[in-house]
């Protein structure tokens, strides 16, 4: 039985935190992009019906999906 020798390749940790943070962002615009749309069905779906409250929430939730799918895009105009 020898030990065998296991040469580990040291990565800098600024790095790895910047790769979670593109992951992170990554599965965020993913989300936003799904309540995107979701948001152009309902719109659809309203003017459909000529449902004015159903209007409002699919106005409301295709701005917010757009919103959280450019929050990286906004995080960095702002800094």
């Amino acid at each position: 039985m020898f030990p065998m020798v296991v040469f580990a390749e040291t990565t800098d940790p600024l790095a790895t935190i910047n790769n979670l943070s593109t992951f992170v962002f990554a599965a965020i615009k993913a989300i936003g992009v799904i309540i995107l749309g979701w948001g152009v069905v309902q719109i659809g779906l309203s003017l459909q019906s000529h449902d004015a409250s159903q209007r409002s929430n699919g106005f409301l939730t295709f701005f917010g999906g757009l919103v959280i799918a450019f929050a990286k895009e906004i995080l960095d105009l702002i800094l």
